[in-house]
């Protein structure tokens, strides 16, 4: 979170960011299953990790993807994101090789993320925000909606009050998990029914900002966070 919004940076800088990020889970955690929960990192940095690391790793992409085009009835499908997420031109081609007909708009919607992590998800200033940035959505008279950022299902109202209820919003984040799910069952990896889930929050930011705000957006579950130290400029 030291390092937020990741939209914004240099391709190579998320790379590198990301990989540092799966050594230290790997080497500190011996995870079974990596998710890129970042769209902008799934799109830069996917690839690269999946040819370094010997884990199972997906992305948030994908996922959203396959059921936004499911999804659309009309065959109009709006996808909202970071500027570095859009300009990587990676929902672009997801969907046309799922889809060609499907007519896509896309809108990068720089600022968003800021105003989740400062906690605001539904202030005058952020509808505002909101409202200019989703303008080319509504113009385009879409019937769904992919919100290609992770954070912003946090802004989920704001966002349906903006493009109109009869648009279908579709979470890369939600969908993510139903397909990791279905990946843990169907290799044997998942835990038995009745075994309890543990948590384990790290931060490279504040950890005490970060467990106020994650309380607040996730809720009681986040109990505590670990602050992590990277080596290296922020």
């Amino acid at each position: 979170s030291a390092r937020y919004p990741y939209g914004p940076r240099r391709p190579a800088e998320v790379v590198s960011f990301s990989h540092q990020i799966a050594r230290y889970l790997i080497s500190n955690y011996d995870v079974k299953m990596l998710i890129v929960a970042c769209n902008t990192a799934s799109s830069v940095a996917l690839d690269s990790l999946k040819e370094k690391f010997d884990r199972p790793i997906l992305g948030v992409i994908g996922p959203g993807v396959r059921s936004a085009v499911v999804a659309s009835q009309s065959g109009r499908l709006g996808v909202i994101g970071t500027v570095g997420t859009v300009a990587s031109g990676a929902y672009q081609r997801e969907i046309e090789s799922l889809d060609p007909t499907i007519e896509l708009t896309c809108a990068a919607c720089p600022g968003l993320v800021e105003f989740v992590e400062a906690g605001e998800t539904d202030s005058e200033q952020v509808k505002v925000l909101a409202s200019r940035l989703l303008y080319p959505i509504k113009n385009a008279k879409v019937d769904t909606l992919l919100l290609g950022c992770t954070h912003y299902p946090f802004l989920a109202r704001v966002i349906q009050d903006v493009v109109g209820r009869d648009v279908v919003l579709i979470s890369s984040a939600e969908e993510t998990a139903f397909e990791v799910k279905s990946i843990l069952e169907y290799s044997g990896f998942s835990a038995p029914e009745d075994a309890v889930g543990r948590f384990t929050f790290l931060s490279s930011g504040d950890p005490e900002r970060f467990k106020e705000l994650g309380h607040r957006l996730l809720g009681p579950e986040l109990e505590d966070a670990k602050q992590v130290r990277w080596k290296g400029n922020l």
